[in-house]
């Protein structure tokens, strides 16, 4: 598949659920309103879904939510595209909150899950709970290290907040470093309407990286995961810092990623409202395969250059209404 700016777009981010366990204050409103079971996709028609976008030369697939281990019965779609990878799917990633890896750590990497990114933006107790709303810090550390156990390579994501955990990022790479996890840190973006005002969560990257180079030596690294980051080494631990910088250094010109909804809505960019409905072509048994595939090819036509994003007082709206857990984050 390639898009109207020569991009291949060989990499599928797709949300199972829109729910999650934790209410993340750059991320939710605290009373959530989520979509009711009867719009979400079957995992049966997902699992078709991502298989059609396999054989369209899609090679990476994400699962994403919400948090995607709260879906019921999820480990079923984890083991049916597992056993795709090698015959045209090449990875299968996940991204969570960590709070059931505990429970899954083991069955993902049968699955044949290699590395996942798990969400942790301090490592502190109680800026934890404040950043989550009620999440427990000691249940996330257990399901990383569960993952650690089970053979899953860990990266941390951490989205950069104005005011929770600006200056614990020090303390983050030097606790990764000795746990052998890479870092990624995620300039906050304009998503959904979720209470706070973003000006006031906004740290932009740049600054980030100007007081890290103060203690680490950050080697510039042609490593990619297929993803936005940009990577840095890590001279003094060996492991790798991500950059993720939706504001100030956009990765529009290089993105070769679309995003499925568990509604079967399909969003050629995160910070665009032009979207595609699958879910009709899907269940439409007289438009069958090629209809399906059409649907996704015309979709592609469609992909625009870049976003929009912004953040500014003057600008009080996100850029767009939906959440990130809607599009998959």
């Amino acid at each position: 598949m390639m898009d109207p700016f020569g991009r291949h777009i060989s990499y599928l981010r797709v949300s199972v659920t829109d729910r999650c366990d934790l209410r993340c204050v750059y991320c939710m409103a605290e009373d959530m309103t989520f979509l009711p079971k009867s719009e979400v996709l079957t995992l049966e028609e997902l699992e078709r879904l991502c298989g059609t976008f396999i054989d369209l030369g899609v090679r990476k697939l994400r699962l994403t939510g919400g948090e995607p281990l709260v879906r019921k019965n999820v480990m079923s779609l984890v083991r049916a595209l597992g056993s795709r990878i090698g015959s045209g799917l090449e990875e299968l990633t996940l991204t969570t909150n960590g709070t059931q890896l505990t429970r899954y750590a083991e069955e993902l990497a049968r699955a044949g899950v290699r590395r996942i990114n798990v969400s942790l933006d301090t490592l502190d107790a109680a800026a934890f709970k404040a950043a989550t709303r009620w999440g427990e810090l000691d249940k996330v550390l257990d399901g990383i290290f569960a993952a650690k156990a089970a053979g899953l390579h860990v990266k941390i994501n951490a989205v950069a907040l104005k005011g929770l955990n600006e200056h614990e990022f020090d303390r983050m790479l030097a606790w990764c470093g000795e746990h052998g996890f890479d870092l990624c840190l995620i300039e906050t973006m304009p998503l959904g309407e979720i209470n706070e005002d973003r000006t006031d969560q906004f740290l932009p990257l740049s600054l980030v990286q100007a007081r890290l180079k103060q203690s680490w030596t950050l080697l510039e690294s042609n490593h990619t995961t297929g993803g936005p980051a940009r990577y840095f080494d890590v001279a003094e631990t060996g492991t790798r810092l991500g950059l993720i910088t939706p504001m100030t250094h956009n990765f529009c010109e290089s993105c070769n990623r679309v995003r499925l909804t568990c509604t079967g809505t399909l969003y050629m960019c995160l910070g665009q409202d032009d979207a595609a409905d699958l879910r009709m072509p899907l269940r439409d048994p007289e438009l069958g395969e090629a209809g399906l595939r059409a649907a996704i090819a015309e979709a592609i036509t469609r992909k625009p250059r870049g976003h929009d994003f912004i953040i500014d007082r003057r600008q009080a709206a996100p850029a767009v209404a939906r959440h990130m857990s809607v599009t998959g984050g």
